[in-house]
């Protein structure tokens, strides 16, 4: 469980700068190298790469080696993976509201 939670506070890390969430959403499309992935931006190429490094570290992409060039893909299970953990509060949350509407409603 520890494991988990650890693995989640990587993940909501990794999707709380607006950088890393748009180079998730240029993965949408297909993998990229680090150098088509860092054009988009006005930082260095080491910049981006340290963004990277949060994302994998946060299993959100996956790097493999193509020659000399590093090629960067999505990691779709992972974005499942949060969507599932989220839908638990979610349904933990709409349940507290029903019942404190029905408490509303009951002491009218």
């Amino acid at each position: 469980m520890v494991e988990e939670s650890l693995q989640y506070n990587n993940m909501f890390h990794a999707l709380a700068d607006e950088t890393r969430r748009d180079i998730l959403l240029q993965l949408n499309t297909g993998e990229k190298t680090i150098t088509e992935l860092a054009k988009k931006y006005s930082m260095s190429f080491a910049a981006v790469a340290k963004h990277l490094i949060v994302l994998e570290a946060a299993t959100l992409v996956f790097k493999k080696k193509q020659g000399r060039m590093q090629v960067i893909s999505a990691n779709p299970q992972a974005v499942t993976d949060i969507g599932e953990y989220l839908k638990r509060y979610e349904t933990l949350w709409d349940e507290r509201f029903n019942n404190l509407e029905n408490v509303l409603k009951e002491n009218k």
